[in-house]
Order: structure tokens, then sequence, then C-alpha cells
């Protein structure tokens, strides 16, 4: 009786770059090689060292570009040709460590949002959240649930449902009245811990930003800030698109190894979704507390600062006309506001605007500032670096004028007028007024 034969490995191979295929992710390559044989070049291609690789894919399989491939050698590749005609079964190594963490990461299931509110009064960016956050449940087949956290605040539970959630966790209690990152943290921690979210969302405002990345740091995973897009891939993982190096190019970033994920996302980058009057839900109401005297930050007075009359909240505008270094002088801005008053808009800022003294910080719109979705955006002339597209590109319509026809704000405009906006622009006041006199 003759033995049997052992069967044969399958040949691993080596991993390798496709010319010109990397696009910068952030060394997503390097930070899962187990053995360290990926360095990063300047421009942030990496560079494998093929003494060192092991063939476990892990490199490959990470990379959002397909930008790395597995490498085998003539003999390897007969090896594997031969296998494949044969079908002979193959001995496929198993690795320990993944069957590991793909049972701890399957302990995490739902999408979970932070629902903000100040005594009592809710951030819009909560409802947006609610609405994206129901794309990514329905995909990953997981509950949507929102977090609400105050005191006498169980009336958030019901507006979050009317905007999506199936499920709130309430922690309602005096300790919580005013946020404070010692308490929030603790019992946003206490519900993670206990219940465990599969992801969690919260806007990228001041209490979101605090809290976001003391709970990150607190149960040890990964925190992607400002995301402007949220995407769910074929692992479960949750592709969080921001912009990176100075707003260059945008990044998809990944936290494949723990849970829960976490991306804050900015006001009106999401759209609002719709309301549904009369929405139903269950209400998980937690006990579980902080006792005032562990928390060391105490609030003694709320003092409300008064806006002067020239602060101007653009984020809520349904018209808005925007000025960059085109403009020349801060006192051309006055243009734009006479166009402005009769749209019944505001006047935005670019950021070159804004740091030449020419219009106040609160008006500036792009990454650094912040992002609207109006009707209707005019950019008067304004280039167009991804920088402020970023805080626009979600208008509705966008309507550019400059000078020059190769700006890039064209690509995103819906309508584009080449020419001299100092002309441009007071053409269209004086025709939006004789329209406006002969309705009356």
């Amino acid at each position: 009786m003759s033995e049997p034969q052992p069967k044969p490995k399958k040949p691993r191979g080596i991993a390798r770059l496709i010319a010109g295929a990397c696009i910068a992710c952030g060394a997503r390559c390097q930070a899962v090689c187990p053995v360290n044989c990926v360095e990063m070049t300047d421009s942030g291609e990496p560079v494998i060292d093929t003494a060192k690789c092991i063939g476990c894919q892990k490199c490959v399989k990470i990379c959002p570009a397909s930008a790395l491939e597995m490498f085998f050698t003539p003999e390897e590749q007969k090896i594997l040709e031969q296998l494949a005609a044969s079908a002979i079964p193959v001995e496929e190594e198993v690795d320990p460590e993944a069957a590991a963490l793909a049972l701890k990461l399957a302990e995490y299931r739902g999408v979970w949002v932070f629902v903000e509110q100040t005594e009592g009064e809710p951030a819009k960016v909560s409802w947006e959240l609610l609405g994206v956050g129901a794309d990514l449940a329905a995909k990953l087949g997981v509950e949507l649930c929102a977090l609400v956290i105050g005191e006498s605040v169980e009336h958030l539970c019901s507006e979050s449902f009317a905007y999506g959630a199936a499920k709130t966790y309430l922690l309602d209690a005096p300790v919580y009245k005013y946020y404070r990152t010692e308490a929030y943290v603790e019992g946003c921690c206490h519900l993670i811990e206990k219940y465990k979210p599969e992801i969690i969302l919260m806007g990228a405002t001041g209490m979101g930003r605090d809290l976001a990345g003391a709970i990150a740091t607190r149960v040890a995973t990964g925190l992607t800030a400002d995301c402007t897009g949220l995407a769910i891939d074929e692992k479960r993982n949750l592709m969080q698109t921001r912009p990176a190096f100075g707003g260059n190019i945008m990044a998809t970033i990944m936290c494949d190894k723990f849970r829960p994920q976490m991306s804050t996302v900015r006001p009106n980058v999401m759209p609002m979704p719709e309301r549904r009057e009369g929405a139903k839900g269950i209400i998980i109401r937690d006990p579980f507390t902080v006792t005032e005297d562990s928390v060391l930050t105490k609030v003694i007075e709320i003092i409300r600062d008064s806006h002067s009359k020239g602060t101007v909240d653009i984020t809520g505008a349904e018209f808005i006309i925007s000025g960059g270094r085109g403009m020349m002088a801060p006192e051309n801005f006055t243009l734009l506001q006479e166009l402005a008053d009769e749209l019944g808009g505001v006047v935005g800022a670019s950021r070159s605007a804004v740091d030449a003294g020419w219009m106040p910080g609160d008006r500036q719109v792009g990454q650094t500032g912040k992002t609207v979705r109006p009707k209707i955006y005019i950019a008067c002339g304004i280039s167009g670096a991804i920088q402020h597209l970023v805080g626009m590109q979600d208008s509705d319509i966008v309507i550019a004028i400059n000078r020059d026809s190769s700006a890039p704000i064209f690509e995103v405009a819906t309508y584009g007028i080449v020419g001299d906006l100092f002309q441009v622009v007071p053409a269209i006041t004086k025709r939006i007024r004789k329209m406006k006199q002969a309705r009356r």
C-alpha cells in the first residue's frame, strides 16, 4: 500500500509595486506589513525589500488603488499552473492572528450617531449624520442608533426617530447637563463597552472634535476627522474619505483592525434626511452616571456670546456670493454685498481674501473655513483651489466669474462667466433690480 503523497504548498510570491499606480494614500501598506519590509519614499510610494517579504499579501489587499501585486518567479508560476491543471488540493495556511481578529471584530455591530446638544437644543449636523448613517447601516445590515446624553433630553430621542434612528441609547442625569469632557467620555465609553457599536459618527464641531478624540484614545481605536465621504467596503470596513496633504488629494482611510470605527464630519457636508413625523423607535435608558466629585471641571456660569452686527453665519444661507484674490481690495466687496442684498444672501470669501484682511474669518469658505451647501453659490475672482472647493462643491448651483478661462473653479461650476467681475457683478445686480421692480 503506497503512502499518501503530501499536499503541495501553494507558492506565496512577493509583493511589488505597479509603476505609476500609487496614489500616496498615506502609507497604509507600510502600516500593515508584519515584517517591516515596506519603506516609503518622499513622494509617498512604497519600496519593498524583497528579501524580507513573506508573501502575506496584506499590503496588496489593503491598497485602495490596487497599486501592488504579487510576483511569482517562473518556477513558482509553473507550480501554480500545474496545481490549477491537476486540481490537486492545496494546503492553505491559516493565519491564527487573522482568525482571532475576525472573531473580535465580529463582536461589534451597529451604526451609532452621537446627537450633539446644548441645553436641549440639538445641532443640525446630528440629523445630517443620521442620514448618511442610514445608508451605512443598510449596507451592513445592522440597526441605525442614536446616542443622546444630557439632562431632560428625552425629547431628542423622538427627534432621532424622525430622522431615521431605530434605537436610541439615553444617558439622562444632572451630571450631564452641561458638556464636560470627563463626564461624557465616561458615559460614552461605558455604552461602547457594553453594547459594542461597529461605527460611531460625530459632528466635526468644537464638542465633537473634543469628545471623539478622547473616546478614541480611551477605547484604543482609530479616528478620522473632517470626513467628506463615507462608504462600506466588502469586508465591512468604513471607508473614510477626507482631504489630505493640505487638501491637494483626497485620501480614503480605513480602520480595519480595531472597533469601533470613528469619524467626525463637518456640518453641511452630508445632505439632510427627510423628516418622518410620528416615526417610532426603541429607547434604551441606561442608568450609568458619574459622581459630580469625580468631574474636575465645574460649570460656574454660562456667558452668552453677544455677536457683533458684522458677524454672519454663512452655513445656513441659501445664496452666497464669495470673493477671492481677484477682488483686488477690501472696498470692492461692497459690489458683492449689493448683489447679496438683492438676492437675500450673504457675502463669503476664500482663504486668500481672509488672510489679506479683506473679510473676517467667519466668512471663510473652504477646508480651513466653513462648509456650505447653498442653493446658489457665486464665486467671484476665485481660482478654485482644492482647499476652497471642498467647502462649497456640494452647492446646488455654482456660478463662477473669472477672467482666467482655465481657472479650476470652472471645472465644478454649473455656469461659468469668463469676464471682468467688476463689470459682470454690477450688471447682474442691475438686472435683478429691474426684474424685482417689474414684479411690483
